[in-house]
């Protein structure tokens, strides 16, 4: 598959690789496959768009807990350590920030164990997405946080189709504007299924599997 790169608006030296075709997610199919690895995995990378990021919300929201899907552990560390130094525009200057992923069950359901649900009962949580798409996700955290006690605060992720979910709002780097022609819809209602376009592959937060 051929990758292009993407150039951040704002940030030149951050850059999205994508490539067109017709993929399959676990929820809908989509026209774009996203490619976050660097960014999740390369500390360099990482630290680029946790600063990014990190900017969004560090003079204006406490955050207590940083809930990590999507492999995001890496931004999320740099997040918060940008977001805990002294400094006047740091809300959660000295503050310690739980960085935590949550563990699956076999039906995808989010879950904490004893151990790790004070992180999340009583707290502030930020939730940090690779993409958020059909939103399906992200709505599972924020309903997993309220249960166990937390207040969801946002979304925050490399690139998002939507503004918000459930009410709260997205803060992403990417959007649809920048991948010209983006389309997700359920599998049903697919208009490359019904052009016959086979789908390209099968891709989730670990990459992609050619078909």
């Amino acid at each position: 598959m051929s990758m292009e790169r993407i150039q951040h608006t704002a940030k030149a030296d951050i850059l999205l690789n994508v490539t067109k075709g017709h993929f399959a997610t676990g929820h809908s199919h989509i026209n774009y496959y996203i490619d976050v690895t660097s960014q999740k995995f390369c500390l360099s990378e990482a630290r680029k768009v946790a600063l990014a990021l990190a900017r969004e919300y560090r003079a204006t929201t406490l955050i207590d807990t940083i809930l990590c899907l999507d492999g995001t552990e890496v931004i999320a560390a740099c997040m918060a350590s940008e977001m805990t130094k002294a400094g006047y525009l740091n809300i959660n200057q000295d503050s310690d920030i739980n960085v935590l992923t949550p563990e699956r069950t076999v039906g995808s359901q989010l879950i904490f164990r004893e151990n790790t649900a004070p992180m999340i009962n009583g707290k502030n949580v930020l939730i940090l997405m690779a993409s958020v798409s059909t939103g399906y996700t992200a709505k599972s955290a924020i309903q997993t946080i309220a249960y166990y006690g937390g207040r969801p605060v946002g979304i925050a992720s490399i690139f998002a189709s939507l503004e918000q979910v459930e009410g709260f709002p997205v803060t992403s780097l990417f959007n649809p504007k920048d991948l010209p022609g983006y389309m997700t819809s359920d599998a049903p209602d697919c208009p490359l299924c019904k052009a016959g376009q086979r789908l390209d592959a099968i891709v989730n937060s670990f990459g992609y599997s050619k078909l």
